[in-house]
């Protein structure tokens, strides 16, 4: 058996802004003080309980269809935490961020009908009903801005382009605290909310004879965010905030909450993990967090995935280091509850008094999932808390009367579902908005890049990650608002940038990693998509530019055929791109876009620039509007099956589309989530 003592520090400070109902567990009880110390070889269990990345999912609702998702939602959450909270009576319930930005719901509350200093987030709202003890934020919680970020959560900055702290109201944010420790004010060098919040708890447990007992720990949750904040949401952050790598934030705020008389140290950390050489600036850096002395736990989120995951293949699954069936990293228990909703995490520490002091048994204590989908043969799932929808009635049936407003007409389905393999009818309406805006604004603004080619590039936002029901499918007929989001998933801006032929090449090249690198020998079947993210496949759908992708090339080598209006791409000529102020920013890693070559940062969303582009058309066509491919695959023959998964059943979207070489090799791909296995002949 191995235990691993809990460090004890100086005795706690005051600490004046922790609510009294933090002062016990949800479902404790009892008598006694808890104050004297435990008796020797007592026993008791703590349980963490973590929901992360809900992206204000808080029905089993789809905004983009009007229909009901039982597959998401914090109201099904809700049921696994109440659960959770009878099985594990001794427990803390943590947030671990990217929490109130993700829906329509979401952007009708900060874009459209913004709530009053005086009302709470609907996200907080459902939250509060059934009771956080700690959150922190994710990269999201920053794409609506300080201000708006500030008003939400109750909080105040001290950041220039704000009002002096002491003008600021005082305004309606969710009931538990909200910690981070990486992201300080360029104006006072001060952190915008606290690092760290200590909880002391009350837990119940046995002696060596089996009696009840009642004693007292605190627990320490110090909040950590992606330092790519600064460039994914540069508009609104540059020159306001740094942003401080997280293993250098933990190395200083560890040891304090130590001082200040934590026993246990949970780190929600909104990111994954990466075992490839720590950088200050690593997006999902908890691999290297592990190793920071002090700290008992990892809340991790942000990658949208699953840990522990016993059949996950990744290096960084497989690195050394991690243990993926039982849920560590170096050693230390973490967590990574899917998304939306989907799951709870759990860490169960067991808990053993030795030498007066609780420490952690480690052989007692397990990390574990659990999921709203209980049956995935039979699709059913955790009921829902009918308290959720209580909260949020008016709220949610607002931002349905927004969504169903109709902007315009299309002759045509607009749909991502075979978009990795050449299909544009959901892409190219984007980038043609995109384009006009850009080039209306270059025409009247910018007179020394009058004379520049605009471009614009897009990707298929919903590309299957969730399963068969992530893609984007808009019906031929009235095209409303809530369609127009299903097009554009995210609330980014409109970004200009200045490329050569060259950089475009690049570009393309890294969108281009969407692909495997297929052996045309191999008679075995293999998967023509990778792990690359189907948001960062961008593509280009215009008549003027013309390429092809080789998948049979390693990365950086598959862009073939370059041209530009009938010719091979001149690599030093100019150009503008119309893009989104994520990618123009740096989003992704794409060579060459790191911010420095923005021409113009616009202030208006890539949505709303969408939605007021049909509402001038009108009437969308597909000859007009959804079929201008600009690339194709290198023909090659394979000597085996080349196979991709999409939504079932959907083979007759793609031979309408005119894709004559995509066939059928499963209706279902084992997975319980929708998905077919398609087979694409490269050859033609």
């Amino acid at each position: 058996m191995t235990r691993t003592p809990l460090r004890r520090g100086l005795p706690m400070r005051a600490i004046g802004a922790i609510l009294a109902s933090s002062l016990l567990l949800h479902g404790c009880s009892g008598s006694g003080d808890g104050n004297s110390a435990p008796p020797e070889a007592a026993t008791a269990q703590l349980t963490i309980l973590e929901t992360t990345d809900l992206h204000a999912n808080v029905l089993s609702y789809d905004y983009f269809k009007l229909a009901e998702d039982k597959s998401v939602g914090f109201e099904r959450t809700a049921t696994l935490i109440r659960q959770a909270r009878v099985d594990y009576p001794n427990s803390v319930l943590i947030d671990n961020g990217d929490t109130i930005q993700g829906t329509a719901l979401a952007d009708y509350q900060a874009l459209v009908s913004p709530v009053s200093c005086s009302q709470k987030l609907a996200t907080y709202k459902a939250m509060d009903s059934i009771g956080y003890d700690a959150g922190t934020l994710g990269n999201h919680e920053f794409n609506y801005g300080l201000p708006y970020l500030a008003q939400v959560t109750g909080a105040r900055f001290n950041v220039d382009g704000m009002a002096a702290v002491s003008s600021q109201a005082s305004c309606a944010g969710p009931d538990f605290p909200l910690v981070l420790s990486n992201v300080t004010s360029r104006k006072d060098g001060q952190t915008l909310y606290k690092p760290y919040v200590i909880l002391t708890r009350k837990i119940k447990g046995k002696d060596k004879d089996g009696k009840d007992i009642e004693s007292t720990v605190k627990v320490a949750v110090i909040g950590f965010t992606p330092p790519p904040i600064l460039s994914w949401d540069k508009r609104w952050l540059d020159g306001k905030v740094d942003v401080q790598g997280v293993v250098e934030a933990a190395q200083k705020y560890v040891p304090m909450a130590r001082a200040d008389g934590a026993d246990l140290v949970i780190a929600a950390s909104h990111g994954g993990y990466d075992a490839r050489t720590y950088s200050a600036t690593m997006e999902n850096a908890n691999y290297h967090l592990a190793k920071v002395a002090g700290i008992d736990g990892i809340l991790m989120g942000h990658s949208h995935n699953e840990f522990p995951n016993a059949a996950c293949a990744t290096s960084d699954c497989n690195a050394s280091g991690v243990d993926k069936v039982k849920g560590t990293l170096h050693g230390v228990p973490a967590v990574m509850p899917s998304y939306w909703g989907k799951a709870i995490g759990v860490i169960n520490y067991g808990l053993v008094v030795k030498n007066g002091k609780w420490t952690i048994d480690t052989s007692k204590t397990q990390v574990s999932l659990r999921k709203t989908l209980l049956d995935a043969a039979a699709k059913t799932y955790a009921a829902v808390d009918p308290a959720i929808a209580a909260a949020v009635r008016t709220e949610h049936e607002s931002a349905i009367t927004y969504v169903k407003t109709p902007i315009g007409q299309s002759d045509f389905n607009l749909s991502s579902y075979f978009a990795d393999v050449g299909d544009v009818s959901a892409i190219q309406v984007v980038n043609a908005a995109q384009a006009d805006y850009v080039s209306k604004y270059v025409a009247a603004n910018l007179p020394a890049y009058r004379n520049l080619p605009v471009l614009s590039v897009s990707a298929p936002f919903k590309s299957g990650f969730a399963g068969g029901t992530d893609f984007t499918d808009v019906k031929a007929g009235s095209i409303a608002i809530n369609n127009a989001a299903d097009l554009y998933l995210y609330p980014n801006t409109v970004y200009a940038v200045k490329v050569t032929g060259a950089g475009i090449k690049a570009w393309l090249e890294k969108a281009a990693e969407r692909f495997n690198q297929i052996n045309p020998a191999l008679t075995t079947e293999q998967a023509l998509i990778s792990t690359f993210p189907g948001y960062n496949f961008d593509v280009f759908t215009t008549a003027d530019l013309s390429y092809e992708i080789d998948v049979t090339q390693a990365k950086g080598s598959r862009i073939k055929n370059l041209g530009y209006k009938g010719a091979p791409i001149d690599t030093t000529a100019e150009f503008i791109v119309a893009t989104n102020n994520y990618r123009g920013s740096g989003g992704g890693g794409f060579p060459g876009l790191d911010g420095s070559n923005v021409i113009y940062a616009s202030p208006d969303a890539n949505r709303d620039v969408l939605i007021e582009y049909i509402k001038g058309r009108k009437n969308l066509s597909l000859g007009t509007d959804g079929s201008a491919r600009s690339w194709r695959f290198t023909k090659v023959t394979t000597a085996g099956p080349v196979s991709f998964k999409s939504a079932s059943g959907k083979l007759a979207v793609a031979q309408a589309l005119g894709l004559g070489n995509i066939s059928v090799i499963a209706d279902d791909d084992g997975s319980g989530k929708g998905l077919g296995v398609y087979a694409i002949d490269l050859s033609k």
